[in-house]
């Protein structure tokens, strides 16, 4: 004979359970839409409220048409920086930008704050033809702990020289999380450097998810025959 209690686990969700399920599937779909439209639109609008008062009015859209559009001095913006940027990959360019690093350079508090800035500048912003090749697995900051790093290109010169290895000294970059933009240099011998078939993408969502995104959304924890499984199942399906 069952029992109240035995029926429980059978009884549907109430209304006010599932209002709160769909409020929330809700707030999980539009969050992301609304920050990445509202970072946008801010963006845009302090770009234009920096470079539009520099632009002379009768250059601007408002004039003719009596509507402030948003975007215009992302327009000159853009406009502005590849003009700069052809102007400084010739001869007097680079001669104009090497005259004012070295004024910049007599300016004690200045050129600090010049070279940061510019340093911060090419690492984000240049493009450059060396990145990360590949992600791998090693063991930091001691064995049996392991930890997800990029590799970034052989040692050489004085660091490969003076190592105290006897094959390839590889230079890995180990990220922080949930921030991947810093971490530590480290440099290990190539026979300790497990190479991952991840992409360097896909381990860089792993790092800023703290593990909870992993490549393709498959379960590390299942085995390769059920995974192989379910997708040919999924595969049929579809069919």
């Amino acid at each position: 004979m069952n029992t109240p209690f035995d029926e429980e686990p059978n009884r549907r969700p109430g209304l006010f359970s599932r209002l709160r399920a769909s409020f929330l599937t809700g707030i999980v779909v539009i969050a992301p839409l609304w920050l990445t439209l509202w970072l946008i639109l801010s963006v845009v609008s302090w770009i234009d409220s920096a470079v539009l008062p520099l632009i002379p009015a009768r250059f601007q859209p408002e004039q003719y048409i009596g509507i402030n559009i948003h975007g215009v001095g992302v327009i000159f913006f853009l406009i502005f920086t590849i003009i700069v940027g052809w102007i400084a990959k010739g001869i007097i360019g680079r001669s104009l930008i090497h005259f004012a690093e070295s004024l910049v350079a007599r300016m004690p508090v200045v050129r600090s704050v010049y070279s940061g800035i510019k340093q911060i500048s090419e690492t984000v912003f240049a493009q450059t033809e060396r990145s990360f090749e590949k992600a791998c697995l090693i063991q930091y900051p001691r064995r049996g702990i392991w930890a997800i790093g990029f590799v970034s290109t052989t040692a050489k010169g004085e660091i490969s020289q003076k190592a105290e290895t006897g094959g390839e000294l590889l230079s890995v970059f180990v990220p922080t999380t949930p921030n991947p933009t810093s971490g530590f240099l480290l440099y290990f011998p190539a026979e300790d450097v497990i190479i991952l078939d991840m992409t360097v993408e896909d381990a860089a969502k792993l790092v800023i998810s703290a593990g909870l995104v992993y490549p393709n959304e498959k379960d590390p924890t299942r085995p390769p025959e059920e995974v192989d499984e379910s997708e040919s199942r999924k595969e049929k399906k579809a069919g």
